[in-house]
């Protein structure tokens, strides 16, 4: 009996992962085509072509008024859904109904204010939020961080697979030296803990499984930030921690800011742009 056809979407997902795309634009890709399909009473793609494409993306802006990034970020999955994975070229979507993207002013909080929000935080919620402060990380690149890729003593820490599949290399706090090792001492007892019980696994990038089977239960790949709970790994059944979820930092940072009285609509990523402002030794 010959194996069943691939759908549609999972062939833009295998397509995805052959170009080492982020499991965040595979979702995002596979979302828009599965709209795409549904706003066009799902006929197929390949019965389609750039005026349906065109007439979607115009719906977006007229009718539900997104973003122009949002919009943008729909015509790349399509294009994407048409040249990568059917193999029909569409290069020129041109009667688009753009969405106006606005001239915002970037959200800035004084030294005063970021120390009344620090202030207002505790635990790995301090330590991430005073990080993407104090080094300009991305709350996504601070919760990813991995043990191997902290040097207390250099006071450098390395961000792997940033925006753009880029690493790059930038300073510690002095301040943010001591505790962050207290913090890692506790993450190692707590990780010699989940050893002992057998679910000290971590997941790995790429193949490095492969290649290195037992860099998983290493101190050096663990998350810097784990998560407070296990899960069950559907691919490999293994009892893992994930890092710290990103929406425990935004949830604790909003409560923050209202706590600190500052009435700025200030986010984790205002931290970040804010960091150039940092006063930190």
């Amino acid at each position: 009996m010959p194996a069943p056809r691939p759908m549609l979407l999972d062939k833009v997902r295998e397509a995805c992962r052959l170009r080492h795309f982020s499991p965040r634009t595979e979702k995002a890709y596979a979302g828009w085509i599965r709209r795409f399909i549904r706003f066009h009473r799902r006929r197929h793609p390949r019965e389609m072509g750039a005026p349906e494409v065109e007439a979607f993306l115009s719906s977006l802006a007229r009718d539900r008024a997104v973003s122009a990034s949002t919009q943008n970020q729909a015509l790349s999955a399509l294009l994407f859904l048409y040249n990568a994975v059917l193999g029909v070229g569409i290069s020129a979507v041109d009667g688009v109904v753009h969405a106006k993207r606005p001239v915002r002013v970037p959200v800035v909080l004084s030294r005063t204010e970021v120390a009344r929000l620090l202030g207002r935080l505790d635990g790995a919620c301090w330590l991430m939020a005073s990080l993407m402060y104090g080094s300009g990380l991305r709350l996504l690149e601070c919760a990813q961080l991995r043990v191997k890729d902290l040097d207390l003593e250099r006071l450098e820490l390395t961000v792997r697979d940033g925006k753009g599949r880029k690493d790059r290399v930038t300073v510690l706090p002095l301040a943010l030296q001591a505790p962050l090792s207290a913090h890692l001492a506790l993450a190692r007892r707590q990780h010699q803990e989940d050893l002992a019980a057998g679910c000290g696994s971590v997941a790995l990038p790429d193949a490095l499984r492969s290649k290195y089977p037992r860099a998983c239960v290493e101190w050096g790949w663990q998350w810097v930030f784990p998560a407070t709970r296990h899960y069950d790994d559907r691919a490999t059944g293994e009892r893992r921690r994930h890092h710290l979820h990103e929406s425990v930092v935004q949830k604790a940072i909003k409560q923050a800011v209202r706590a600190a009285g500052i009435v700025k609509p200030a986010s984790a990523h205002t931290l970040r742009s804010d960091a150039s402002a940092g006063s930190w030794e």
